[in-house]
């Protein structure tokens, strides 16, 4: 039997498993800017995550609503408001380094993936707050006297 038609590694979990672990991945990669993981988790994420973020570049209630559904609201916000006005370029927003073989355990090859252009923290501006205007002295004391 062949493998033809059959998209993406199964990293030997079920369905929802491997959704739960690419979300978790998403998730913290926003978070974060930069993660690291195995080479094969990174090479899988990483078409996933520029798709996440083309939706957040085209804007609009529709794609921040898509966001929300496959990460979490505060992700999904970070990623419309701070990440993508950040971004310079495109496409190819994400970059996955190579390290050395993980030392502990299962030998196995570890990846850095991270975003092409540097994030910066946007901080908006307060709003000034309208006081209103306090009554004069003499306004008072009109009030008063009709009042009686």
């Amino acid at each position: 039997m062949h493998r033809h038609g059959y998209r993406g590694r199964k990293f030997g979990r079920e369905r929802d498993q491997r959704r739960a672990l690419m979300r978790g991945l998403m998730i913290s990669l926003v978070e974060h800017g930069t993660i690291t993981t195995t080479l094969p988790k990174a090479k899988e994420l990483r078409p996933q995550a520029e798709k996440m973020i083309t939706v957040a570049r085209q804007g609009g209630l529709a794609g921040r609503r898509r966001l929300i559904a496959k990460l979490n609201v505060d992700t999904a916000n970070r990623l419309v408001d701070v990440i993508v006005p950040s971004l310079k370029r495109d496409s190819g927003y994400l970059r996955v380094t190579r390290l050395d073989q993980r030392r502990v355990g299962d030998n196995a090859e570890l990846a850095t993936i991270e975003f092409v252009d540097e994030i910066t923290e946007v901080t908006k501006p307060d709003k000034p707050t309208r006081k209103k205007p306090a009554k004069s002295a003499q306004s008072a004391s009109d009030s008063k006297k009709e009042a009686k």
